[in-house]
């Protein structure tokens, strides 16, 4: 098998279905799983993927935690894995994000995800899927990460580009989920859905990159992605990924953290 993109349509993946070196992994939510999913994936709960410690339970779990979830799904070096879920890519790249943390860099993410697939006839099936755990340590590569303090510190840096992912309305404060309301100040807003195309059942916009470019936000620049949770900036980050943003960082303690830290400066 030749080495795969960042990127996979239902038709290729369909092709190799059964190849011993890819890892499907389903990151729909735990009920549609037993109901339907691609064979041979292997399903992970959205839940797993954060910390779940007060106060800002969306951040990045302990190494430990994440050494469990890696090794519950039989990840191995030579392992492509392959992400999906069934909103249009926001906890799939929350998990592609989280293999970036660890220094996996042999995944893709499927587009569309089991919308696509399902709606395009490709093979279903409710049989659970299950691998036989691995034994492996992991240590965090803090290079797609920035925390609060050093974001803080970068505020008003020209080489710097926040993208927010959120909705207009939480942007601009007109939705507020926090103490604080409106955006870290220079951000871009370009909502998450907006780089979808529903009419291609949710597949990454094929215009996604001009539609960046329209809004200011380039793929040469250094960028910060962040959302309410580092959900939908799951997605923004992995679609950075996808287009070759040669610098890409995800927020995650993003804004439930900012929204509420006595210290930071918001715009609205």
């Amino acid at each position: 098998m030749s080495k795969l993109q960042h990127l996979i349509e239902p038709e290729s993946l369909s092709a190799q279905l059964g190849e011993s070196n890819i890892l499907i992994i389903d990151l729909c939510n735990d009920g549609l799983y037993t109901q339907k999913h691609i064979p041979g994936a292997i399903h992970l709960s959205p839940k797993s993927l954060l910390a779940g410690s007060f106060p800002i339970p969306n951040k990045l779990p302990s190494i430990e935690q994440i050494t469990e979830i890696m090794n519950s799904i039989g990840l191995t070096e030579d392992k492509h894995v392959v992400a999906y879920d069934d909103e249009g890519g926001g906890w799939a790249g929350r998990f592609l994000w989280t293999l970036d943390v660890i220094g996996h860099k042999n995944w893709s993410y499927l587009n569309g995800g089991l919308i696509a697939w399902h709606n395009e006839g490709y093979p279903i099936t409710s049989d659970k899927h299950v691998v036989s755990p691995v034994q492996r340590t992991f240590s965090i590569n803090r290079t797609p990460i920035i925390d609060i303090k050093e974001l803080m510190t970068l505020l008003g840096d020209q080489d710097l580009q926040i993208w927010d992912a959120r909705s207009e309305a939480e942007f601009n404060g007109t939705t507020v989920y926090t103490e604080k309301a409106g955006h870290i100040p220079g951000a871009i807003n370009c909502d998450w859905t907006k780089m979808m195309d529903f009419k291609r059942n949710q597949r990454i916009h094929i215009d996604a990159l001009i539609k960046l470019e329209n809004l200011g936000i380039s793929a040469n620049k250094a960028t910060v992605t962040h959302c309410q949770s580092h959900h939908r900036s799951g997605f923004t980050y992995m679609l950075g990924r996808v287009l070759g943003f040669t610098n890409i960082r995800a927020y995650d303690g993003s804004w439930a953290e900012w929204g509420n830290h006595p210290e930071t400066l918001v715009e609205k």
